[in-house]
């Protein structure tokens, strides 16, 4: 009786503190000033690549991410975001796959062991928009835009804190950054597919 009633308290108290956790608002002006970290358990990279022309899109992810951005809801557009990415993280589920795409015949992970998007602009409106910036990969420089959704922000696990989600999507070429094997048997296109959210510190 007494195991039962714990059970119910503490699955109240789990809907309550799931409640205390929703985002209050998609409006970027409206979210707290200060310096945001990436919250690396809630964060993830998917990239989809055409396999043999189109039977399939191969998907892989990235496991190993770190990220921060200083905010000011005055000038919000004008964010400036890193993040850095492990190209030895890279998972597809074969490992001996993973080793070769990190390896010298793609990204080269021991000559360019990071890479780098460094976000500079915002333009959106109702929580959607897009996010510019440059990519930093494979030893190349180029500006890429992602389209976005700002999820909103509020207080985290049991109203503590201020957390803010991210979700969206970008294309980039590999020919681009110099990573040409196998095309086309595997595409040259990158879909990258990525959910982030960032904590106030």
């Amino acid at each position: 009786m007494l195991r039962s009633s714990l059970l119910t308290l503490g699955f109240s108290l789990c809907l309550v503190t799931a409640g205390l956790a929703n985002p209050v608002s998609n409006d970027p002006a409206a979210a707290p000033k200060g310096d945001y970290v990436l919250d690396k358990r809630h964060a993830s990279l998917l990239v989809r690549i055409a396999h043999l022309g189109g039977f399939s899109r191969f998907t892989m992810r990235f496991d190993r991410m770190d990220g921060a951005f200083a905010f000011d809801p005055a000038t919000w557009p004008a964010t400036v975001a890193t993040i850095k990415i492990d190209p030895t993280s890279i998972s597809t589920g074969l490992p001996d796959f993973d080793k070769t795409i990190a390896g010298p015949a793609y990204f080269d992970a021991v000559r360019y062991p990071d890479i780098l998007f460094v976000a500079n602009r915002i333009d959106a409106q109702d929580g959607r928009g897009t996010i510019s910036g440059d990519l930093t990969f494979h030893g190349v420089t180029r500006p890429v835009r992602l389209e976005a959704s700002f999820n909103g922000f509020g207080p985290g696990l049991l109203g503590m804190g201020t957390r803010m989600g991210f979700s969206g999507v970008g294309h980039i070429k590999r020919s681009d950054y110099g990573v040409t094997t196998m095309i086309p048997l595997a595409g040259d296109d990158l879909e990258l597919v990525f959910e982030v959210e960032f904590v106030r510190k």
